[in-house]
């Protein structure tokens, strides 16, 4: 609530004029109404609403590194036709203006949610006005879909409209550049600084939507051969003499992934694959779940179920936009389905395409990502690269040919989609998957062969959630300040300021957080999320596995890894909080 006001005074008069020169200037008939009508309620001494105005019209939602995402709601700071028009004005003003580009290329994709199609033909007839050649998808689809299409196409520019795996209230709206508006390591990849802020500020220079030029007609649709072309690439990924005898569940979370999913796995082999029915579907509700998201608890419950009628051999779930994967399988240690860790997959990715593929060159994880691919790609003579978090650095890495992140996005072919692809990924599950299971053993059981020559490393996360921001800068500034001397009963042995600079020792620019480590080997990454009010520690610990160790020796040290993460998990908690 804005200081002075009382529930009888209304609107401070500066932002009530703000907010009627918003009404007269929205393109969108419906949410001008609901912002009328919010105006009235506030006029009327309704807090709830006066305070949805003023967060409304806080500031202009931010577009950054991720583009723009937010709830769909009238207002500067939330998703809404108008945000969209001038998101779209300003990204084909960067095209012409900074980089100069005759009729730059343009690929627009949407996925299924509430406005996306109104918000990407918007964007369409936007840029297409601005001196764009633009190229629509006629339906929705996947986001790789579209970061294929930069590539495949040579565009200069790609936008999604999209907002992965939140909650249905929100939507997005992700850039991608290519052809001439990128250096050959950025071709199809998300943007970077400096490009997100030089498109900040072109939005930030459009004038009213109402002077946005807007074509009737001109831009092209990209129809089914642009999905053809797609499968075509990724099914190239399994090999062919390889083992299919596998039976598969799949869940697309009421997103967009079915049909290109099922369509890649049968294709290649794969037939015995059952779609969970209730989630199959596109539903911008998400009916069947709190949270749209397949790391989230609950999410797979219906997956788990059905896997467990049929005795499938493997979950595999994509979330909404189908660029993040996930796998579930019969853990024999647990006697119980579980999901596989985003970790415990990228390593088993990795070691897949080492093994089976031959795959040379670069693998890159996140900073915050395990640190176990890394000593596989280097016991198998490969390179191993760590960079920041976020897929716009993991697909910069200089020969990458896999990269992976912890929160469930891996990139299984570079050439082909130059970010995190759930379908390929989830052509790579199955084809593991019947692999060991033509073996003789099982996912799990071949993350314990993995342990017994790596050593076991398990990973775990500890978000601390605050109401305000400044709340999280005063967790990190204590921990800068007095940071543990001893994590679960281990001395603290590095305690490095990644804000400081890092490029010595860990190749990486400055970026805000911290790195702990102890004598044995446990590492702690603290940092602030960069999309929600959370402060975010990555633990990791790792533990020897005696040689020639069976699996009830497996099993114990997992039970030691366990605990050892939640002692740490605690002594981190306590650290940051002062309690």
């Amino acid at each position: 609530m804005s200081e002075g006001l009382s529930p009888a005074d209304g609107l401070d008069p500066a932002l009530e004029e703000r907010v009627r020169d918003w009404i007269a200037d929205d393109p969108d008939a419906v949410t001008a109404a609901a912002l009328t009508s919010l105006l009235e309620q506030a006029g009327n001494g309704d807090v709830a609403a006066r305070e949805e105005i003023e967060d409304a019209f806080s500031g202009d939602l931010e577009f950054g590194t991720a583009g723009l995402r937010g709830r769909m709601a009238p207002g500067p700071h939330r998703m809404n036709l108008a945000v969209v028009s001038r998101a779209a004005r300003g990204l084909a003003d960067h095209l012409t203006g900074d980089l100069e580009l005759p009729e730059p290329v343009v690929v627009i994709g949407y996925d299924a949610r509430c406005n996306s199609e109104a918000f990407a033909r918007r964007s369409a007839a936007i840029m297409t006005a601005a001196g764009c050649k633009v190229l629509l998808l006629e339906r929705f689809g996947p986001t790789p879909l579209v970061a294929f299409a930069v590539r495949h196409l040579q565009a200069d520019a790609g936008i999604v409209v999209t907002a992965s795996h939140n909650p249905p209230a929100d939507n997005g709206y992700k850039v991608y550049l290519g052809g001439r508006a990128a250096e050959p390591s950025g071709q199809g990849v998300q943007i970077v600084p400096p490009s997100d802020a030089q498109i900040a500020a072109r939005i930030a220079a459009v004038g009213p939507v109402a002077g946005i030029e807007v074509a009737p007609s001109g831009w092209e649709l990209l129809g089914e051969q642009l999905r053809e072309d797609y499968l075509a690439a990724i099914c190239a990924l399994p090999a062919p003499e390889g083992p299919r005898e596998v039976r598969i569940v799949h869940t697309a979370m009421h997103g967009v992934g079915t049909e290109l999913a099922l369509a890649a796995l049968h294709r290649t082999g794969f037939t015995e694959v059952h779609p969970v029915a209730k989630q199959a579907d596109p539903d911008p509700d998400f009916p069947t779940v709190a949270f749209p998201n397949p790391e989230e608890p609950g999410a797979i419950d219906l997956a788990l179920e059905l896997a467990r009628t049929l005795e499938a051999d493997v979950v595999i779930a994509n979330d909404p936009d189908a660029d993040r994967c996930a796998a579930a399988v019969l853990d024999p240690h647990l006697g119980d389905w579980r999901m596989l860790t985003g970790d415990e997959l990228g390593v088993l990715l990795g070691d897949h395409l080492i093994r089976r593929h031959g795959l040379t060159g670069t693998v890159a994880n996140s900073i915050v990502s395990s640190r176990w691919l890394g000593r596989i790609a280097e016991a198998a003579g490969l390179d191993a690269a760590t960079t920041l978090t976020g897929f716009k650095w993991i697909t910069r890495a200089e020969g990458i040919t896999f990269g992976y992140e912890e929160a469930i996005g891996y990139c299984v072919l570079p050439e082909v989609v130059r970010d995190k692809d759930g379908l390929s990924a989830a052509l790579a599950v199955a084809e593991m998957a019947a692999l060991a299971k033509s073996e003789g053993t099982t996912l799990v059981g071949r993350l314990d062969e993995l342990s017994r020559t790596h050593g076991l490393f398990a990973t775990s996360q500890l978000s601390l959630r605050v109401t305000e921001l400044s709340e999280r800068d005063v967790m990190m500034a204590r921990l800068r300040a007095e940071p543990p001397q001893e994590l679960a009963g281990h001395a603290v042995t590095t305690v490095q300021d990644l804000a400081e600079g890092s490029v010595a020792s860990t190749g990486l620019p400055p970026t805000d957080g911290m790195l702990l480590v102890t004598a044995d080997d446990a590492r702690v990454i603290v940092r602030p999320s960069g999309t929600e009010p959370k402060l975010k520690c990555y633990l990791e610990v790792r533990e020897e596995v005696p040689a020639g160790a069976d699996a009830a020796g497996i099993g114990a040290v997992r039970a030691t890894a366990a605990e050892h993460l939640a002692t740490l998990t605690e002594d981190m908690r306590r650290a940051l909080t002062g309690a």
